[in-house]
């Protein structure tokens, strides 16, 4: 909220007495003293002009008096705007997003929805915490940043926050997804019926976020996604996903921006340094099924988690371990190369923690596109194994470590890639929801371009 301030009083100075009223003060007790002479007519004319002398001088004193006041008044206006602190705001240091752009940062609202459609999902405490809380985090950092706006007739988008990742009702504890497609149209039904912001374009410059496994289809298995596709009233909106592919698929036909998942910051070992020891070469522990068809008869990561037990559980160089714990990050920081293999979808969390903490993402899962390229230079930072490619996987990492490695760990370890990933409370140049807005920016540019 922007501070307003104000000048609390008005000091009202306390005059001395002036040289006329003085004069007047003794002409009263000259002349009004019982039983006193009256004073004779030389001296009465006197103080009759000893006081018109007096009122003279009272009246330029007063005048000067004035000036002084109303240039005191003046300075003390022109110091309080200049030096008084800019409104609080969650952002470190300046925000550039957009300053370069034709048309500045973008401008954004955000819809006070019933508490039913986020806050009341917070009562469980894994709502902000797990890998689908991005659609948490990017809410409470935007309603903290100066890119909101309290008015939406001076709005560019409008954020609709709905958690939908929050229904832990599954036997397994995984979120359940039936509930989104109608939460969501309860809420659009909602904005559009009480605003007229929706139907201005339709939808197009409302914001969503979908950071479940296949973005706005609201499903974990990649044919049932596919098939149902992205409800109808989304289509031209913008979607915050985790979900993206270099192929054609009907899970991302919406207008999207790609996002990292959630991994709190607050879990994460400290940035990477390369004093440390890293005593395990290759690091994996998660899920790794030894037969690969769950009770559905649906492989589970295309096999491929399952192919890297089967050839890498016995070797030593491989730390392979089938279930997770809390300290799984820090045993991560002390390794060299990290494996991301797919699950039911392409994208992992992962990937995130292995920049976050220095270790080499070896990223398995074909056709994957990752957040923010313009940014982040994967190629750079990590390596890429074609899923077909596993049973190669150790000779690939010994060429690398035998060649390039310490080029790759040297770039990996610039703490912009790890910033870049982290949703913060609020925001901080060059994180996550910082690079969301500026993604936005550059979508207002050309919506704008469209229009024009």
């Amino acid at each position: 909220m922007w501070r307003r301030s104000g000048l609390a009083s008005t000091l009202q100075p306390d005059f001395p007495k002036t040289p006329a009223a003085a004069a007047a003060a003794e002409v009263r007790r000259l002349g009004g003293g019982s039983g006193s002479p009256p004073p004779d007519p030389l001296t009465i004319t006197a103080m009759k002009l000893s006081q018109r002398k007096g009122q003279r001088s009272s009246r330029i004193v007063v005048r000067r008096l004035r000036w002084v006041a109303l240039l005191a008044l003046g300075l003390t206006f022109f110091l309080f705007s200049f030096f008084s602190p800019a409104p609080p705001r969650e952002v470190a240091g300046k925000s550039h997003i957009g300053e370069n752009n034709e048309r500045g940062p973008p401008r954004i609202y955000i819809y006070e929805l019933p508490p039913r459609f986020n806050d009341d999902w917070l009562e469980n405490p894994r709502c902000a915490r797990h890998l689908f809380a991005a659609e948490v985090a990017i809410h409470v950092a935007l309603l903290q940043c100066a890119e909101r706006t309290l008015d939406p007739n001076a709005a560019e988008f409008f954020f609709v926050p709905v958690y939908v990742s929050c229904n832990f009702s599954t036997v397994n504890g995984f979120p359940s997804l039936g509930h989104a497609r109608g939460l969501l149209a309860s809420a659009v039904e909602l904005v559009s019926s009480r605003f007229p912001f929706w139907d201005r374009h339709g939808g197009a410059d409302h914001v969503f976020i979908a950071s479940h496994d296949y973005g706005a289809c609201f499903h974990a298995m990649d044919d049932v996604a596919a098939t149902e596709g992205i409800p109808s009233f989304m289509k031209r909106s913008i979607i915050l996903q985790t979900f993206g592919v270099e192929r054609a698929h009907p899970c991302q036909i919406a207008e999207h921006v790609l996002i990292p998942p959630y991994v709190p910051p607050a879990l994460l070992p400290p940035p990477p340094s390369p004093e440390l020891e890293r005593k395990i070469w290759v690091y994996f522990r998660g899920k790794m099924e030894v037969h690969p068809k769950n009770i559905s008869g649906r492989i589970y990561g295309n096999g491929v988690r399952t192919e890297i037990w089967r050839r890498y559980g016995r070797d030593r160089r491989f730390f392979l371990k089938r279930k997770r714990h809390d300290g799984f990050r820090s045993e991560m920081a002390t390794s060299v190369f990290c494996l991301c293999p797919r699950g039911w979808a392409p994208w992992s969390p992962r990937i995130v923690e292995a920049v976050a903490v220095g270790c080499v993402p070896v990223i398995i899962a074909d056709g994957i596109r990752l957040p923010f390229p313009d940014v982040i230079d994967w190629p750079a930072i990590s390596l890429r194994v074609a899923e077909r490619d596993v049973a190669r996987l150790g000779a690939v990492l010994r060429h690398v470590a035998a060649t390039n490695l310490s080029l790759i760990q040297r770039r990996l370890w610039d703490p912009a890639n790890r910033d870049a990933l982290l949703f913060n409370r609020g925001i901080k140049t060059g994180d996550a929801t910082w690079q969301i807005l500026r993604a936005l920016s550059a979508k207002k540019i050309q919506h704008n371009r469209s229009r024009t």
